[in-house]
């Protein structure tokens, strides 16, 4: 089968579960808690290695997962998987592999670059399939967008990768702010030492030879067409704007977790940053628009929340900034994890966390206060997260809750995306000057639009490289 005839096959069948003429899963057709044939939830894991490698081992490791097919577009990185799984069909095409196979496989993890996320997810959620996304969600405000609203859509079962969300940490905090230890929260930081990748560069001048294993095209997606490059993949592709989403992707999920849970905190109100700059000579500054800067902060106010008095005001610094450390905190003792942490500051108290939502405490962490337990624990805290999907996809669409729905993950990934915009338009230079320092964007939730610097709302919706295109109506 060419390429072409399997992309207009695969884009077909797309159109016709969009129609509402999708394949049911199994256990709708069962009832509710039904179990299939085989007693396990057949799985599909799109991205084979690297956190793909360890998301599909850790479905299998519920006992109650089968990995039924792989699919990587690097023979280098899915052999571990491969070697694994030996009876899991293997595929390079993901579009092959859902057209060929969607009759014989109930879910569908995705563990790719952050650029392919939102369209391999939206496929396999069109024809009926459950889907677990690594974080973040998408790459672009109007992809998350999208998979929350298909979420709802189609009905499926959905989670992403942040293995936090089912730690006890969150929902301690949560009990312990419901119980008014800390009074109103008003303001949060979140910071991480990441990015751990290059940063602030220029992207190479010289294109390399593509590995023989890897298919260069699959790999790109809906990324711009470019020439392949040394030192891009399998990780540092994080650090360029064109396929990765820099340290608020990685670790933003993670730590803007623990606020969004325990304040019920949507969607952003109005968004600011400052970033780090790279000097290249004397009062010379460089302009790597290709790659996320070296360091930023930027600042997000949310309206009032479910579970706030009014307004708040949510910190993000990376690269190794970190906010002043409280009064409340002795001199020795560590600032988050010493290298990312969280911060909840209230009219009453304050609560620090680490990466994850761990280890939350009040301060001073000589502090000690029992409150009820008011919310369940997930079996195995993060360890847990993936056997939740796993036994909430085979209950059914909405008989088993899970801790990072697309309805909770979708909003949640907006923001951070969100703040993405403000980085990218105080790094951005027009006519050799930049334009979008010193400037708090607006923000027009419904329109999904950025009212008063229109150059950066070309980055709430990416233009797809041709043949890879989605359509979707919100």
């Amino acid at each position: 089968m060419s390429k072409n005839n399997s992309r207009r096959e695969f884009i077909k069948n797309s159109a016709i579960a969009a129609a509402g003429i999708s394949i049911v899963p199994r256990h709708v057709l069962g009832g509710s808690g039904f179990i299939a044939p085989s007693d396990k939830l057949l799985v599909a894991g799109i991205g084979a290695g690297g956190k793909g490698e360890s998301d599909i081992k850790s479905f299998a490791d519920s006992g109650k997962a089968e990995i039924a097919f792989l699919c990587d577009v690097d023979d280098r990185r899915a052999a571990n998987s491969r070697k694994r799984f030996p009876k899991a069909k293997y595929y390079k095409d993901y579009r092959e592999m859902l057209e060929k196979e969607h009759k014989n496989l109930d879910a569908v993890s995705v563990s790719t670059p952050d650029h392919n996320h939102a369209i391999q997810a939206l496929a396999a959620m069109q024809l009926g399939k459950h889907v677990y996304v690594q974080k973040p969600l998408a790459h672009d405000v109007w992809e998350a967008r999208v998979l929350t609203d298909a979420a709802k859509k189609y009905k499926v079962v959905t989670q992403m990768g942040n293995q936090g969300a089912s730690n006890d940490g969150p929902r301690q905090a949560r009990e312990w702010y419901e119980a008014g230890l800390i009074g109103n929260v008003h303001t949060v930081y979140c910071w991480t030492d990441r990015p751990v990748w290059p940063q602030g560069i220029p992207w190479p001048s010289q294109a390399a030879q593509i590995p023989s294993e890897l298919n260069w095209d699959l790999w790109l997606g809906t990324a711009p067409q470019k020439d392949f490059v040394d030192k891009l993949v399998p990780f540092n592709w994080r650090g360029w704007w064109d396929y990765g989403t820099g340290a608020l992707g990685d670790m933003g999920c993670h730590l803007l977790e623990l606020p969004f849970s325990v304040l019920g905190l949507s969607y952003v109100q109005d968004v600011q940053a400052s970033v780090g700059s790279v000097y290249v000579d004397e009062f010379k500054r460089g302009y790597f628009p290709d790659s996320c800067p070296p360091s930023s902060h930027a600042t997000m106010t949310f309206p009032k929340a479910k579970r706030t008095t009014g307004p708040v005001t949510l910190h993000w610094m990376d690269g190794g900034i970190q906010p002043a450390r409280p009064e409340e905190l002795g001199p020795n003792e560590v600032f988050g994890d010493g290298g990312n942490g969280i911060l909840l500051i209230g009219d009453k108290g304050k609560i620090l966390a680490d990466t994850y939502g761990e280890n939350a405490r009040l301060l001073p962490t000589s502090r000690k206060e029992n409150v009820a337990l008011k919310y369940e624990r997930v079996p195995g805290a993060a360890g847990g997260h993936y056997a939740q999907w796993v036994e909430a996809c085979i209950a059914g669409y909405g008989k088993k809750e899970v801790s990072a729905p697309f309805e909770i993950s979708g909003p949640l990934t907006e923001a951070l995306l969100m703040a993405n915009l403000a980085i990218r338009g105080a790094d951005l230079r027009v006519d050799g000057k930049y334009p979008g320092r010193n400037l708090k964007l607006l923000w027009d939730n419904q329109a999904m639009k950025v009212t008063n610097f229109d150059i950066v709302n070309q980055f709430v919706k990416r233009q797809y490289r041709q043949g890879w295109d989605v359509k979707y109506t919100l």
